[in-house]
């Protein structure tokens, strides 16, 4: 690479795994050059689009990854599709190396009798937040609800649900959004675990915000106040896992406040089967008790309970898509890899040499795909929090540069940064910039405002385009 061209860098995604990525490798010190893209119009991904309305708090985090978007390194390019409209084989002829960052909003199924009548918690969170590949409206017709799953998706699902349309108003959803949520008529919201307290993965502050609303009750039973040796010992481990097992003792003791909207979370109970009537409709949910078995898991007790529900949703964890051009490893829905670096689908070639540092046999007789790295959900599963986004980040990237002062990676043919938009230009691409972010925001913040509010969403996918546009229009 000739040593006055930067290092060009074509990034995968602009949730915070993609933004952390790209700030890790503007930090590196080395001369870099990179285009993050994202096949939505608008970024910052899952923060966009998969944290509920009412958690300004959480989505402050946007303001932090605003600053790394603001860096003259970067260029977004936005509403543009890697895999369709433009494909590895185009980035390997514009850049060095490729970064996969796409994340996970696909579903688990739920592995039960009926499990295909429940509802994926991702479907529900991309209504609510108004993604455009997404239903523009929802059935709230049930007045009593379950959801599967004691993390904070479930919670932020069963709080949306708990509360009234007009509670919601305040927030950036559209009108579409509202026109359902008015409609919502649940009065019972029960959110089931499989284990106990000791084990449930909230977060303290969703779960005390469950009760700042005046129409919700939460409810939790005394009876499921329970911990073993296992659970006590996570107890003294976790500082945030007492916490939250101290809020849940909180809520077992209250006194009735009379809102109009009960929450229950229940544990010990497993979920066995979802029933439905002739035509197809949820009407029962039912569930296994079960009791701590010593060591921190559970047994069943054969004593099940059926819930009068009229709609089942599951938050049992995200499931990344498969990605165009890559390997892919279907059993764990993730791209294969070992410290960032993807691996190939099949074994080595005869005296290829496996991959760099590798303790994993199977991993170390596969080749690397050189220039190729991921990071974030697609690369380890939905699991974690931000500071392991972070943490993937930075390994991926410093694996990247060494491997690029090995000479690793692509050799490509026309790295100018003006070469790709030709490119897209060519094929039509209505591509859309961090400029035309700030015009979007700008404008939803104008629709915010005319209602009292801070932010409205922009919800079609073509009117995003439009207020994101200006030069880079494609005509017709």
């Amino acid at each position: 690479m000739p040593e006055n061209r930067p290092l060009r860098v074509a990034v995968i995604g602009s949730g915070p795994a993609g933004i952390y990525a790209s700030d890790a490798l503007v930090k590196s010190g080395e001369n870099v050059s990179i285009d993050l893209y994202e096949r939505m119009p608008a970024p910052f991904g899952l923060i966009r689009y998969g944290v509920a309305p009412d958690h300004p708090r959480i989505k402050g985090i946007i303001k932090s990854l605003h600053k790394v978007l603001d860096k003259p390194q970067i260029r977004l390019l936005g509403n543009v599709a890697v895999g369709t409209d433009i494909r590895l084989d185009d980035l390997r002829r514009h850049y060095d190396a490729v970064i996969y960052a796409t994340g996970a909003t696909d579903d688990r199924d739920l592995p039960v009798a009926g499990g295909e009548h429940s509802v994926g918690a991702g479907r529900f969170v991309g209504f609510y937040d108004a993604n455009p590949d997404f239903s523009d409206s929802w059935d709230l017709s049930a007045e009593s609800v379950a959801v599967v799953g004691v993390g904070n998706v479930g919670l932020d699902i069963a709080r949306v649900l708990a509360k009234t349309g007009d509670e919601l108003l305040t927030t950036e959803i559209p009108d579409n959004v509202y026109d359902s949520l008015k409609t919502n008529r649940a009065r019972e919201v029960h959110v089931f675990g499989r284990r106990g307290p000791a084990q449930a993965k909230f977060t303290p502050l969703e779960l005390k915000e469950l009760n700042h609303s005046d129409t919700i009750e939460v409810v939790v039973s005394p009876e499921d106040i329970e911990y073993d040796a296992a659970s006590e010992e996570a107890r003294r481990n976790s500082k945030i896992q007492d916490m939250v097992c101290t809020i849940l003792e909180q809520y077992a003791i209250a006194e009735p406040k009379g809102a109009p909207h009960k929450l229950y979370l229940h544990f010990f109970e497993s979920p066995k089967e979802i029933v439905t009537d002739a035509d197809g409709r949820v009407t029962a949910f039912v569930t296994e008790r079960t009791e701590l078995d010593g060591s921190g898991g559970v047994r069943g007790t054969g004593r099940l309970t059926e819930w009068p529900v009229g709609a089942v949703y599951r938050a049992v964890g995200y499931r990344s898509d498969e990605q165009p051009d890559v390997p892919w490893d279907a059993a764990k829905n993730v791209i294969p890899n070992v410290g960032g670096r993807v691996l190939t689908e099949g074994p080595t070639a005869d005296g290829i040499a496996g991959v760099p540092g590798s303790a994993d046999p199977e991993a170390a007789s596969r080749e690397v795909l050189p220039g190729v790295y991921t990071t974030g959900w697609i690369r380890r599963g939905p699991v974690g929090l931000i500071g392991n986004t972070k943490g993937d980040a930075n390994e991926a990237v410093a694996n990247l540069l060494a491997d690029h002062a090995e000479g690793v990676g692509f050799d490509p043919e026309a790295p100018g940064e003006d070469a790709v938009l030709d490119l897209l230009h060519e094929r039509g691409v209505d591509y859309t910039t961090w400029q035309g972010w700030y015009n979007l925001d700008a404008h939803e913040r104008a629709l915010g405002e005319a209602e009292g509010r801070e932010r409205k969403k922009v919800r079609l996918w073509e009117d995003m385009v439009r207020y994101s546009s200006g030069e880079n229009r494609v005509e017709a």
